[in-house]
């Protein structure tokens, strides 16, 4: 069977059915159209396997301590140190090495001293973006 055919066995189908505007026949062509092509490209990005999202929270705080905030950690109290490598002020979020600009602009009652890059992250700390070195 032919195209001319087919169409003909489908323009007899719309006539008994009283439906005889080609405008409405194509409209609703490509609705279908539209309709099975979004089925099948919803249907084919399910099967892509997720991997497994791992949450870490800093040694000392819970999951239930950070609902309802956007990554912003106050620091736990931690041991007054007097001397080390990084150096954070207590009201802030960043930590610096003592030859940074900014660091001069803590005082000293604020002052907190880390080992480690690590110790201060985990204390809830990050790098200072201006602090060359770290």
């Amino acid at each position: 069977m032919s195209i001319t055919q087919h169409w003909e066995k489908i323009k007899g189908n719309m006539d008994v059915q009283g439906i005889l505007d080609k405008n409405t026949f194509w409209s609703v062509f490509v609705v279908l159209v539209a309709i099975i092509s979004f089925g099948l490209g919803r249907s084919s990005g399910l099967e892509t396997v997720q991997g497994n999202t791992v949450i870490e929270f800093p040694k000392g705080q819970e999951a239930g301590a950070f609902i309802g905030t956007f990554a912003t950690t106050t620091p736990k109290a931690l041991p007054v140190k007097t001397s080390g490598i990084y150096l954070a002020s207590k009201n802030g979020t960043k930590y610096y090495l003592p030859t940074c600009a900014s660091s001069n602009r803590i005082s000293a009652a604020n002052k907190i001293w880390f080992d480690s890059k690590l110790e201060a992250e985990n204390a809830g700390y990050t790098p200072a973006a201006n602090c060359k070195g770290i």
